[in-house]
């Protein structure tokens, strides 16, 4: 970089240090806000830095929170499969990831669901057959009133439903055996409690399940904690687009100059 001072350069070397990559949107803040971006890097690198979670785990859930069907954010979707990629993070583990992901826009289907069944006045019976319930077990490690609803509303959805969320014997036989049952709920509590698609139903059958599995609450509030700098990608676009608009202003001055 050139037009820096020292302290300026300083804050470029800690923000790599603590996030491991530099962008023209970080650029843009280290010149007009550097004091901004020094925080920023401290407070977005202390969850992945604190805590239990392995790195491996960390870029795992970076990677269900960039590609969610909420966010979508290809520039870092792709920072964070290369730094998976970097962990071991096999093509088995990233399928998975996005096989959850794919499943997310259900957690607003089980509260509009319970709402309708409320409203219509259903009653909360328990018609699922033996393999419908182990099937629901299986996915929640309890069986949530939606579920219930859905199988007395459409019992063919369920099927279906739990025919998309299990795998089937879908993968190819492999050597590369995917994400684990504790590494998958880590994942689904991240997505429920990110605030671009925040689920509060979700939320807690997810806590509750990770906490049957003996998965500790400093990893389930550690994997809750990368969630909140999602945000600042509405700051990496303002700080982009600030500086478009500076340089189309600048080449407009200079057009409009006497030669």
């Amino acid at each position: 970089m050139t037009d820096i001072t020292p302290d300026q350069e300083q804050i470029r070397a800690y923000f790599i240090a603590e996030r491991g990559y530099w962008r023209p949107w970080t650029q843009a803040i280290l010149r007009h806000n550097p004091l901004f971006l020094k925080g920023y890097a401290a407070y977005a690198g202390y969850p992945a830095r604190h805590g239990p979670l392995s790195t491996r785990m960390i870029e795992l859930i970076y990677i269900a929170l960039d590609s969610s069907a909420t966010h979508l954010y290809p520039a870092g979707l792709r920072t964070h499969m290369d730094f998976a990629r970097q962990c071991g993070v096999t093509a088995a583990d990233v399928f998975d990831v996005l096989h959850i992901v794919a499943g997310q826009g259900l957690s607003h289907v089980y509260d509009a669901v319970r709402i309708l069944a409320e409203e219509s006045g259903v009653d909360a019976g328990h018609v699922m057959s033996e393999a419908q319930r182990s099937r629901v077990l299986r996915h929640f490690s309890e069986v949530p009133a939606f579920m219930e609803q859905i199988a007395q509303l459409d019992p063919g959805y369920l099927d279906v439903l739990l025919d998309f969320l299990e795998e089937g014997g879908s993968r190819l036989a492999t050597s590369d055996a995917g994400l684990t049952p504790a590494e998958r709920v880590l994942i689904e509590v991240a997505l429920a409690a990110c605030f671009t698609g925040f689920n509060e139903t979700m939320l807690r059958i997810r806590i509750r399940s990770a906490l049957q599995m003996n998965i500790s609450q400093a990893e389930l509030l550690q994997a809750i904690q990368l969630t909140a700098h999602l945000s600042i990608h509405g700051t990496a676009l303002g700080a982009n687009t600030f500086e478009e608009h500076i340089e189309c202003q600048t080449k407009e001055h200079k057009h409009s100059d006497p030669a």
